[in-house]
């Protein structure tokens, strides 16, 4: 994993995240994600995003990581496809995972499992399965359309998503830790 390793000065957690790791996209957005992802600049790697913000890092123990391994266990690991950048209107460009259902059901059993953590805090009626590559907050729309254009030109990208992270971490710089790494379950085999 590229990230996830905190500075030797890095505060203490102060909150944590349920996360799809994706590292097969690293070469092609992390040179944008360093500038232009506040995510990225607190050590998070590329990711499609479970469920944050989630439990306060103290509450991480041995039984809330059986619940959680037991709600990520609905769903078994798959291949996914990243074939073209979509925009939250002119705020954050992203890829868009094909398909989707895999991603939105990750969070639907993990907030069913943790019914107490809205997913973005409940900011969003609807939760669209993502990975961030850059928001306008951090740099001009030229730029942003620039990463946009350049990332384009990568595409597409297959990967498989087997592994989801527990990590924990402040806004501070490379502050975000890995508490625990789980792996999803063999995908179903297929009749023919």
């Amino acid at each position: 994993m590229p990230h996830l390793s905190p500075a030797s000065d890095a505060p203490p957690p102060t909150q944590s995240a349920v996360l799809v790791p994706v590292p097969a996209a690293e070469p092609l957005v992390s040179r944008h994600r360093r500038h232009l992802d506040a995510a990225a600049s607190w050590g998070v790697p590329a990711h499609v995003t479970v469920l944050y913000p989630f439990v306060e890092p103290a509450e991480v123990d041995d039984d809330l990581i059986a619940v959680l391994a037991a709600a990520l266990s609905a769903v078994s690991a798959f291949d996914c496809r990243f074939t073209r950048t979509r925009w939250f209107g002119q705020d954050v460009l992203w890829l868009d995972p094909e398909p989707d259902g895999p991603f939105r059901d990750l969070t639907t059993s993990v907030w069913d499992a943790f019914p107490d953590h809205a997913p973005y805090g409940g900011a969003h009626d609807e939760v669209v399965p993502h990975l961030s590559i850059a928001e306008r907050r951090l740099g001009s729309l030229p730029a942003v359309q620039g990463a946009g254009q350049a990332v384009n030109t990568g595409l597409p990208l297959s990967t498989s998503i087997e592994t989801v992270l527990l990590i924990a971490g402040t806004q501070a710089p490379n502050s975000w830790r890995l508490l625990h790494e789980f792996r999803l379950g063999a995908p179903k085999s297929q009749t023919r």
